[in-house]
C-alpha cells in the first residue's frame, strides 16, 4: 500500500496491508491476553498510559513530521494535535480511578450495594485520518484503562501515524497481547467486522458508519460511531466585537483546511450586524496563508484525500449556479498537491449542497437571517447533530436557542473545541454513544450491580 504525501503528491513509504490470517492471529493474541492486562489492576495501567504521554511529548517533534508528510496538515498544527492528545490522556488517566474504580451507591442496614465496571473484552477501534491522535486516543486510552484488549486500525491515510502510535504504546509498557495495529483499507475493514470482537468503535464518515452498524447488530455489542457534522453557528445581533468573532468562527471554519468532524461548516448572521461581520470575515481569510505543510506561518495545508478536491469543487459550482457569490477563493490551486484555497460564499440557500452536504474541506456558506427563530430554524434543518454554536452578548439568549439544536454539543462565544471532561456525541446522523467525560471512561465496560446482605 502506497503512502502518498498530499502536498507533493510524492509516494513517502511503501507498506505491506495485513492477511485476513494475519489478522485473525492479532485477534486471538488479543483474546488470550486480555484477562491478564485486567488483572494487572488499574493503578498500573494508569502509569503506563501516563507514560505513553510522557513519550508522546517527548517525540513530538518526529511524530508531527510524520503526521504532516502522510495528511499534509500544517507541522504546528500537527504538533497542537498531539500536545491536545495529551492533555486527553492526562485528564482521562488522573480520573480513570475515580470513575473506574468500584461505586458503592447505597448501604443500608445489612445492605451495601455498588457497581462494579468490568471491562467490554476485545474492542475493535477503526479511527479516522483527520485527526488520529486525537480520535485515537478518544478510544483506546480508555479502552486499555478500562481492562480490554484493543485491535486498532488506523485509517490508510495515517497508517504510518498508527504505527508510531503502536511503537509509543509498546515503549510505555501495553503489551502485545493487549493492544495490536493492523494495517490496510476497507478489505481490511471487512475482516474486522467479521471477527466476534465484544465492542465496536468508529470514528469517520455517516455511509462508512452506518453500513458497520447494520453489519455488527447480530452480534449484540455494544457499537459506538462518531461520525461528521453539517456544524451550525450564529452571530446575533448584540455581538459585540464584531472583529474578533470574524476571527474566531473564521478559525473554526478553517482550521485543519475543514476537516474537523466539528468544524464550522454553515454560518448565519443577523441582518444588522452581517455586512459588518462578512466583511471583516473575508479579511481574516484572505490573511491565511496557504501553501508547503512544513513551512513556517503556513495555516493552509493541502487536503489529504485527492477525490476531497473535486467534491469541493462540485460544491462551488452548485452553488453558484444556484445564484451564491464567491467572496473569495473558490477554485483549486493549480500545483502540485491537493491544494484548494480557501472559500467564502454568500447568498447561500439550504437548496445548494454546501449548506446541506458535510464539505470537510476549506469553504463555507455564511446566509443573511433576520431574526432568533429564523436562525433557529435553519440551525435545525440537517440531518447531522455534532455540534452547534451561538455568538452573543447574552448567555440566556444562546442557552435557549441552542436548547432547541438537537446537536451532542453546544457553544457559546465559541466553536470546534473539545474538553476531555465533556462527553463527546452526535445525534443523527452523526452518530450516537459518547467518548470522553466520565461517560467516555464507562463507555468502554458492563456496569456490574452487586446487592450483598450480611
Amino acid at each position: 500500500m502506497n503512502i502518498i504525501n498530499p502536498a507533493t503528491e510524492e509516494i513517502i513509504a511503501d507498506i505491506t496491508e495485513d492477511t485476513r490470517e494475519l489478522i485473525e492471529n492479532k485477534y486471538r493474541l488479543l483474546e488470550e491476553g486480555q484477562k491478564k492486562w485486567y488483572e494487572v489492576g488499574l493503578e498500573e495501567r494508569v502509569a503506563i498510559l501516563q507514560r505513553f504521554s510522557e513519550l508522546l511529548k517527548e517525540d513530538i517533534e518526529h511524530c508531527a513530521a510524520v503526521l504532516t508528510s502522510e495528511v499534509g496538515k500544517p507541522l504546528q498544527q500537527a504538533r497542537n494535535e498531539i500536545n491536545g492528545a495529551c492533555r486527553r490522556i492526562d485528564w482521562l488517566t488522573q480520573n480513570a480511578v475515580k470513575y473506574l474504580g468500584d461505586d458503592t451507591v447505597n448501604i443500608e442496614e445489612g445492605l451495601t450495594e455498588k457497581i462494579v465496571y468490568e471491562p467490554l473484552g476485545v474492542v475493535c477501534n477503526i479511527s479516522a485520518w483527520n485527526y488520529p491522535y486525537l480520535v485515537g486516543v478518544n478510544v483506546f486510552v480508555p479502552a486499555l484503562l478500562a481492562g480490554n484488549a484493543v485491535l486498532y486500525k488506523p485509517s490508510e491515510f495515517s497508517s504510518l501515524t498508527g504505527l508510531e502510535i503502536n511503537r509509543l504504546l509498546r515503549k510505555a509498557g501495553v503489551p502485545e497481547d493487549a493492544f495490536q495495529i493492523v494495517i490496510g483499507a476497507r478489505e481490511v475493514g471487512e475482516v474486522l467486522l467479521e471477527l466476534p470482537f465484544d465492542g465496536y468503535f468508529f470514528t469517520g464518515s455517516y455511509k462508512t458508519g452506518q453500513y458497520i452498524y447494520e453489519k455488527v447488530a447480530p452480534k449484540m455489542v455494544p457499537c459506538q460511531l462518531e461520525l461528521g457534522g453539517k456544524d451550525p453557528l450564529y452571530v446575533a445581533d448584540d455581538v459585540a466585537d464584531i472583529k474578533n468573532t470574524a476571527a474566531g468562527t473564521a478559525d473554526g471554519a478553517f482550521y485543519n483546511a475543514g476537516q474537523s468532524c466539528c468544524a464550522v461548516e454553515r454560518i448565519y448572521v443577523h441582518e444588522k450586524v452581517y455586512d459588518k461581520y462578512v466583511e471583516e470575515f473575508v479579511k481574516e481569510v484572505n490573511g491565511f496563508k496557504s501553501g508547503m505543510p512544513t513551512e513556517d506561518g503556513v495555516y493552509i495545508g493541502p487536503l489529504t484525500r485527492k477525490q476531497q478536491v473535486e467534491f469541493i469543487e462540485g460544491q462551488v459550482r452548485d452553488a453558484v449556479a444556484k445564484g451564491a457569490k464567491v467572496l473569495t477563493g473558490g477554485k483549486r490551486i493549480e500545483s502540485k498537491g491537493y491544494f484548494f484555497e480557501p472559500t467564502v460564499l454568500v447568498d447561500v440557500t439550504h437548496n445548494m449542497a454546501v449548506m446541506r452536504e458535510e464539505s470537510f474541506g476549506p469553504v463555507i456558506g455564511i446566509m443573511k437571517v433576520s431574526d432568533d427563530d429564523e436562525a433557529e430554524q435553519l440551525m435545525k434543518d440537517t440531518e447531522y447533530g455534532l455540534t452547534a454554536a451561538v455568538y452573543s452578548a447574552s448567555k440566556e439568549r444562546a442557552e435557549k436557542i441552542l436548547s432547541k439544536i438537537n446537536a451532542g454539543t453546544g457553544y457559546w462565544n465559541c466553536c470546534d473545541r473539545v474538553s476531555a471532561a465533556l462527553p463527546w456525541s452526535g445525534r443523527n446522523h452523526s452518530g450516537f454513544g459518547a467518548t470522553l467525560s466520565y461517560i467516555g471512561l464507562r463507555a468502554f465496560t458492563h456496569p456490574k450491580a452487586y446487592h450483598l446482605r450480611g
